[in-house]
């Protein structure tokens, strides 16, 4: 009946809710394979899996003309769980106005008050159930074991420098200072599969076939009739009776519409490709966070660093192995300042993650812990300006798309990312955290002017790996899909995960994604189109 692409933050949930009907029958496709790694389950194992091609696409984007020229490297989840497998783990909705603005510019019915009852829905949070937070849901969201003094000390400086600690980054006034939540259960790393599908593999209506490549959607006489596959070395073809649920990601859900014929038309037809849908929206409206690094130098007892090297490994190896404890059950995306980079803001514009622990990245994406006892902080712009797009290199299925996000094109960006900067500095500055730093490192004190901070920014900033955008909901032109989620004049198919979002939410986004998972599926059970025949 349903065909659903992809495992991930939201395919993983769409699949699950459609198979609670035992009248469905549902076929859950997936490039990868199976997640059942002691580095995809120990939560901080996250830089381990950042070049585990077995389990990863491990993408890098077109050279950046305002970030000197650099291809950005994009690790995307290729396996049970899709990024949610490789990612922070961060637990973070956004604000509820990034809703309500979704719905002012075409999707309705995706207001605050709209989207709300899917996030709680979705939510088993180990504080228990309130009216901001489910209780008994699939999806286990917790506290960190474990809270590091210095991360303590950071937040009572943000207070001392105006930012309130709140308590709940998820609950009004969605602004201040905290520890975040996190998808973690019991010290394992929690995935929109290991919550949803897993738990119910035993219904003989739910398939999940992995190892799975879908090289296109098939398009006959303006429907979505069924999927051709690759396995292997063999190709095949599976139909489906009622809708196809393309929920590949921000990144591959648009360049299988292209492949798919749907997509900018001129485009199509210069890679040999036949159009079966106009819309030139497919692939556009790419958006991400980037954020300015920086790096201290702390005392020795102040930073996660230590343990991370020699010995230490091996200690927090045998902590974990045993009780499931130590440094090996936290996400290393430990807490955030939320904050506005100017008064005359309705919401927070800056997003000032502070992380016990300090590391280099390096060119081909290796991420190393540094040699000294440092912290580490991303100050992210949440609303950036800056729009890139997804296209074809080629009408082979099997080659990668390219991906140009424009980082830092809009020059309010790089403004209001300075802002952010020097706001990070003066929280730094502050007690108690200032009695724990030894020297800024990067991008170090003689880096003061706007310029020269912005030029580090460029030469040195990353993104959040929150791609987002790239078939946005609406009922204009450049939309691809109308608020149902159904792709505008294709018949039984819809898309449902990031890529649908008209704008990025400010925070991390694996969250929204669940919740668009929850939604999809609600409407489509609601629209419950007949069968037809497959054969």
């Amino acid at each position: 009946d349903y065909i659903v692409i992809g495992s991930g933050s939201s395919g993983s949930v769409v699949a699950s809710r459609l198979s609670e009907d035992g009248r469905n029958q549902v076929l859950l496709l997936e490039a990868g394979g199976h997640a059942d790694r002691f580095w995809v389950h120990a939560p901080a194992g996250m830089g381990r899996l950042f070049l585990e091609k077995a389990i990863n696409w491990a993408y890098f984007t077109e050279p950046g003309a305002e970030i000197n020229g650099r291809s950005i490297y994009w690790p995307r989840g290729k396996t049970e769980g899709g990024t949610g497998a490789v990612n922070g783990m961060v637990y973070m909705r956004g604000h509820p106005l990034d809703f309500d603005r979704w719905a002012a510019l075409g999707a309705e019915g995706w207001g605050w008050d709209e989207v709300l009852p899917y996030f709680i829905k979705s939510e088993s949070n180990s504080r228990g159930a309130s009216a901001f937070h489910g209780g008994d849901g699939p999806l286990r969201v917790s506290d960190p074991r474990q809270k590091h003094p210095t991360i303590e000390d950071y937040l009572r400086a943000a207070e001392n420098a105006g930012v309130p600690r709140v308590g709940d980054l998820n609950a009004p006034p969605h602004e201040g200072a905290d520890f975040h939540q996190h998808t973690i259960r019991d010290g394992r790393r929690e995935t929109s599969y290991t919550a949803f599908v897993k738990p119910v593999l035993h219904r003989r209506n739910l398939t999940v076939m992995r190892k799975t490549r879908v090289l296109r959607i098939l398009v006959e006489r303006g429907e979505a009739t069924g999927v051709e596959i690759l396995q292997g070395d063999r190709r095949h073809v599976i139909r489906a009776r009622r809708e196809i649920v393309v929920s590949a990601g921000s990144l591959n859900s648009p360049h299988l519409l292209m492949l798919s014929g749907i997509g900018e038309g001129r485009m199509l037809a210069a890679q040999g490709i036949a159009v079966a849908r106009d819309l030139p929206g497919v692939g556009r409206n790419l958006q991400d966070h980037w954020f300015g690094p920086m790096i201290w130098e702390v005392t020795r007892g102040s930073s996660y660093n230590d343990a991370l090297r020699g010995l230490g490994k091996y200690v927090e190896g045998v902590k974990y192995l045993l009780a499931r404890r130590g440094l090996l059950a936290l996400s290393v995306s430990a807490s955030a300042v939320f904050a506005r980079s100017s008064d005359a803001l309705a919401q927070p514009d800056l997003q000032m993650v502070l992380r016990p622990v300090s590391y280099t990245f390096h060119p081909k994406g290796a991420v190393m812990v540094d040699g000294f006892p440092g912290v580490s902080a991303g100050v992210v712009l949440l609303n950036p300006g800056s729009r890139g797009h997804v296209s074809l290199r080629s009408p082979d299925p099997l080659a990668a798309p390219a991906f140009q996000p424009n980082y830092l094109s809009d020059p309010d960006d790089g403004r209001r990312t300075v802002l952010g900067l020097r706001r990070m500095r003066e929280i730094m500055s502050r007690d108690p955290v200032a009695a724990r730093v030894v020297a800024e490192r990067l991008p170090g004190p003689a880096v003061q002017e706007d310029e020269a901070l912005l030029e580090h920014i460029r030469a040195h900033g990353n993104c959040g790996w929150h791609q987002v955008g790239t078939c946005r909901m609406g009922r204009d032109a450049l939309s691809v899909v109308d608020p149902r989620l159904r792709v505008h004049g294709i018949g039984r198919l819809r898309v449902a995960d990031g890529s649908v979002m008209p704008t990025i939410t400010s925070g991390n986004t694996n969250a929204p994604c669940i919740m668009i998972g929850e939604k999809a599926a609600d409407m489509i059970r609601q629209d419950a189109l007949p069968r037809r025949d497959a054969s």
